[in-house]
């Protein structure tokens, strides 16, 4: 079975979540790379598409939906996937349906999964882990069996319609007196925030907060303060402090 793994995972553990299904269904992947600032239009002729995105306040990073309207499709059979740090997905996997089956994905199951908080770690710490791993395992074994006896209903996903508006909060790293200037970060930013020629330097109007370059620096040289991350934890304490489980909408 060929298998589009179409994925937006700045921090990687959307990845992760993404690829533990796709290799449960098969070994026949190929993967399309949502947050490549320069992905050009792909035409996709296999029997399953995988769609993974992270919740970001509550609903589909934009970016990553914006590129997801150059991947051109019919009618393919597909599975969307929403990871966010155990606080809530709210209307993140209903929007990923909306705008899939617009753009010609033919929606028969979702996914909402935990991965560690990419601001405040210590929510979610390590997930997703060896448990988690076992149940979306499962979960790919059920999707299977629907593919496998040729069904074609439409999943019950939760959410709602308008969807919420979105409140996240432009979160800034900084640049520390560690940095080697290697560029990395600026060659690897979903959005093309930071300059190329001063990483210091972050475009606040283009940067999504995705920390991208925080957990990718070598050096780790792109944080956000202590402070903030602190404050940021105490906004949520109450929402991750009971531990959310993976769910399957069929």
């Amino acid at each position: 079975m060929k298998i589009y793994n179409i994925v937006f995972s700045p921090t990687g553990g959307t990845q992760k979540v993404a690829d533990i299904v796709a290799n449960e269904l098969s070994q026949n992947i190929e993967k399309i790379d949502l947050s490549d600032i320069n992905l050009s239009e792909h035409f996709l002729n296999g029997d399953l598409a995988i769609i993974a995105m992270p919740s970001f306040g509550g609903r589909a990073p934009k970016i990553a939906i914006e590129r997801l309207k150059k991947i051109k499709v019919k009618g393919i059979k597909t599975i969307v996937i929403t990871v966010y740090g155990n606080r809530a997905y709210e209307d993140t996997l209903i929007e990923m349906y909306d705008e899939a089956e617009n753009n010609g994905f033919n929606v028969i199951g979702a996914i909402s999964a935990v991965a560690e908080h990419s601001i405040v770690r210590k929510f979610a710490k390590n997930r997703p882990n060896i448990d988690d791993e076992f149940q979306l395992k499962s979960f790919a074994k059920k999707i299977n069996e629907k593919l496998n006896n040729s069904k074609n209903t439409k999943p019950n996903i939760p959410g709602n319609r308008p969807y919420k508006v979105f409140n996240g909060i432009n979160l800034i790293p900084k640049t520390s007196k560690k940095c080697n200037k290697c560029k990395l970060c600026a060659k690897k930013c979903p959005v093309g925030a930071i300059n190329i020629n001063n990483v210091s330097e972050i475009n606040a109007d283009k940067c999504i907060s995705c920390m991208r370059c925080v957990s990718i620096c070598p050096q780790k040289a792109k944080k956000i303060s202590k402070l903030i991350t602190t404050l940021a934890g105490f906004a949520i304490k109450k929402a991750c402090s009971i531990k959310k489980e993976n769910e399957l909408f069929l």
